[in-house]
Formats: structure tokens, sequence, C-alpha cells
């Protein structure tokens, strides 16, 4: 019974998710973005606080890679526990974003990585069960959101590129990721959350919502997240760690969003993280 009523909650975020109200699609579209600014090659950063956006005050960050852009992405980790901003540093990014889950105390990700050939880390029996069903894969100047399971990661032999396992899935060819087997608490409570997204015609998109922080930004859940995923024009998405890890950086600014580890709504709140997304 207790399987079921999480099952029937589950779909019925799904379903607000799909149905959110024509007020939360205007908000979006009219909000005044700002702090636009383009730092290499077409790279464009928005930023903006949406009062009232599912009746809340959401503060929203998005670094647009378009497709046209020549630099390469990658992820980087298997270093400790590093701010993003220091990893960004250290592998010359132009723009990231911090990564998937991981051991708070050991440092390592608790999904899996792998770098080329060799597997770094694997992904653990809870992640799979609560939250982890996709991936992020980097080679060149390509990146992909995949899906991802047990049998897909025992499986992959590829040895080419960079893969990073993370989730949920927020979007799949346009439609509204199932949740349905993921923990009912980390689905539809708010947090601060990080998600990598794909547009229809192939552009990136980093994108971070800050939490935490009453009256300036209150998080999202995750089909509130997907939403907001649509509605920027994507078609493919996959939620990050979140909470006090997400943070987005650009050369030249440096932080971007209001990390939360700080418990203050500044750029100063950044915690040491496992990993990140980058491009350069």
């Amino acid at each position: 019974m207790k399987h079921l009523i999480t099952t029937l909650l589950l779909i019925l975020a799904t379903t607000l998710c799909q149905a959110q109200s024509a007020q939360d699609s205007i908000l979006i579209a009219n909000a005044k973005w700002h702090s636009e600014t383009n730092i290499a090659n077409g790279i464009t950063h928005r930023s903006a606080q949406i009062v009232g956006l599912y009746g809340s005050v959401q503060s929203i960050n998005v670094v647009e890679i378009p497709r046209s852009h020549r630099g390469h992405y990658g992820i980087a980790g298997g270093k400790g526990m590093l701010t993003t901003s220091t990893q960004a540093t250290d592998n010359n990014a132009q723009a990231a974003i911090n990564g998937t889950y991981y051991n708070m105390r050991a440092g390592n990700s608790v999904c899996f990585y792998k770098v080329g050939g060799e597997v770094i880390d694997s992904t653990s029996v809870s992640e799979f069960r609560s939250r982890v069903n996709g991936a992020v894969r980097t080679h060149k100047r390509k990146l992909q959101i995949l899906k991802w399971n047990k049998s897909i990661e025992q499986g992959y032999r590829s040895k080419r590129g960079t893969v990073l396992a993370s989730g949920p899935l927020l979007l799949e060819g346009g439609r509204t990721s199932d949740w349905s087997a993921c923990d009912e608490g980390f689905i539809l409570s708010r947090h601060p959350r990080s998600a990598v997204l794909l547009t229809r015609r192939g552009d990136v998109l980093f994108l971070t919502v800050d939490g935490r922080s009453k009256g300036n930004a209150d998080g999202m859940s995750i089909p509130e997240l997907a939403f907001l995923a649509r509605q920027l024009g994507a078609v493919e998405g996959i939620n990050l760690d979140g909470g006090g890890s997400t943070t987005l950086w650009m050369r030249g600014a440096g932080v971007v969003n209001y990390p939360s580890d700080n418990r203050r709504y500044d750029h100063a709140g950044e915690r040491k993280v496992s990993n990140i997304i980058y491009v350069r």
C-alpha cells in the first residue's frame, strides 16, 4: 500500500509538471532577465529573481552555450573535494557547474564516473534506488544526456569520452520524465537545484535554481524544475547534485548564483564538491 501511494503521488507530480498554470508560464516568459553577458564565443549568462513563480520566490541563473561554440566539454573530478571555481580554473574553463552526488567524508563520487577506459567510481545501490537514472557524457565538442541504470553501467565498455551518472532525468525527447521509481521526498521537496539541459537545436544550458533563503530563493521540486526547463526551450535534461552543492561559475565573473552553504544570500557560500561539468 505504501508503494502504491508513493507511485500515485509521483504520477500526480508528473501531471502537475505537465500542466503548470498559465500564470507560471507567463511569469517565466515575462521575467526581467538581467546581467546578460557574452563571455566567449557566444556563451551568454542570464539571471532573474521571479516573485510568484509556483507561489514562491525563485532565483534562477542560466549559462547558454550555443551549438556553434567551438570549445570542448569536459568533466573533472577524482581529486577529492574542491570548490567548483577551483576545479573550473584548474581546467581552464569558460563556464562550469557542480557535478553529481558524492561522499562528503571520503570525497569520492557515489555515481559512475569513467574517464576514457578508466572507471574511477561506480553508482551505489542507494543512488540507483532513489534518483540516479541518467548520465552526462562529454567528448570533445559534444555533450550528451543518456539514460542510465545498473544494467547499462555494468555493460558500459566505451573508452571514448567521460561519463558521469546522476539524476533523475528531467526531460526525455521533450516529454517530462517518469519519477515513479525515485524517492518521493527528494522529488517533491524544494531545494537548490543544478541541471544540464539540451535544446532542440543543440544548445547546452547550465541551469541553477537557488534556495534555502527565505524571501530571496525558495528552491524547486523536481517537477517544478522540469517545467522551468521546458519553458527555457529544453528537450533533454538531467538533475545534478543540488542543495549546498549548487554552484554556477563563469570565467571573469566567478560564482554567479547564490550558493546556500553559508546560509547567506550572497556569492560566497560555495561548497567543496567531488566533480564538475565544464566547457572550455
